[in-house]
Protein backbone atom coordinates (compact mmCIF):
# COMPACT_ATOMS: atom_id res chain seq x y z
CA UNK A 1 0.00 0.00 0.00
CA UNK A 2 3.07 2.39 0.77
CA UNK A 3 4.57 1.73 -2.46
CA UNK A 4 0.99 2.65 -4.10
CA UNK A 5 1.00 5.76 -2.23
CA UNK A 6 4.63 6.75 -3.40
CA UNK A 7 3.90 6.02 -7.11
CA UNK A 8 0.25 8.23 -6.93
CA UNK A 9 2.67 10.98 -5.52
CA UNK A 10 5.35 10.68 -8.06
CA UNK A 11 2.78 10.67 -11.15
CA UNK A 12 0.87 13.90 -9.55
CA UNK A 13 4.44 15.45 -8.97
CA UNK A 14 5.56 14.99 -12.50
CA UNK A 15 1.59 16.15 -13.86
CA UNK A 16 1.56 19.33 -11.46
CA UNK A 17 5.20 20.30 -12.80
CA UNK A 18 4.70 19.65 -16.42
CA UNK A 19 1.89 21.91 -16.29
CA UNK A 20 3.39 24.73 -14.34
CA UNK A 21 6.52 24.59 -17.14
CA UNK A 22 3.61 24.57 -20.27
CA UNK A 23 1.72 27.72 -18.13
CA UNK A 24 2.43 30.70 -20.77
CA UNK A 25 3.32 33.69 -18.65
CA UNK A 26 1.94 36.47 -21.04
CA UNK A 27 0.65 39.60 -19.91
CA UNK A 28 -2.65 41.37 -20.66
CA UNK A 29 -3.60 44.66 -22.34
CA UNK A 30 -3.07 47.15 -19.24
CA UNK A 31 -6.19 49.07 -18.26
CA UNK A 32 -4.97 52.56 -18.51
CA UNK A 33 -5.36 55.76 -20.74
CA UNK A 34 -2.45 54.48 -23.14
CA UNK A 35 -4.35 51.54 -24.20
CA UNK A 36 -8.46 52.57 -23.42
CA UNK A 37 -10.51 51.86 -26.51
CA UNK A 38 -7.62 49.75 -28.57
CA UNK A 39 -10.27 46.88 -30.02
CA UNK A 40 -8.30 46.53 -33.04
CA UNK A 41 -4.61 44.53 -33.27
CA UNK A 42 -3.47 46.74 -36.21
CA UNK A 43 -4.01 50.15 -33.12
CA UNK A 44 -0.89 48.32 -31.36
CA UNK A 45 1.45 48.40 -33.99
CA UNK A 46 1.09 52.58 -33.63
CA UNK A 47 3.27 51.48 -30.13
CA UNK A 48 4.63 48.02 -30.75
CA UNK A 49 6.59 47.91 -33.63
CA UNK A 50 8.54 46.45 -34.14
CA UNK A 51 8.11 43.22 -32.43
CA UNK A 52 11.27 41.75 -31.46
CA UNK A 53 12.17 38.27 -34.20
CA UNK A 54 10.59 35.44 -31.43
CA UNK A 55 7.43 36.92 -30.83
CA UNK A 56 4.22 35.20 -32.94
CA UNK A 57 3.08 36.38 -35.85
CA UNK A 58 1.27 40.24 -35.90
CA UNK A 59 -2.19 40.82 -35.99
CA UNK A 60 -3.21 38.06 -33.57
CA UNK A 61 -2.40 40.62 -30.01
CA UNK A 62 -5.78 39.72 -28.31
CA UNK A 63 -5.71 35.78 -29.03
CA UNK A 64 -2.83 35.89 -26.29
CA UNK A 65 -2.48 39.26 -24.35
CA UNK A 66 -6.50 39.63 -24.22
CA UNK A 67 -8.26 42.82 -23.72
CA UNK A 68 -9.49 43.48 -20.00
CA UNK A 69 -12.09 45.66 -20.04
CA UNK A 70 -13.74 47.55 -16.61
Amino acid sequence: MKKNMVFVGMVLLVIILLYMLSAKKIAPVPFDDKHAGITEEKKCFDCHDPLDKKHPPKFECFKCHGITFK
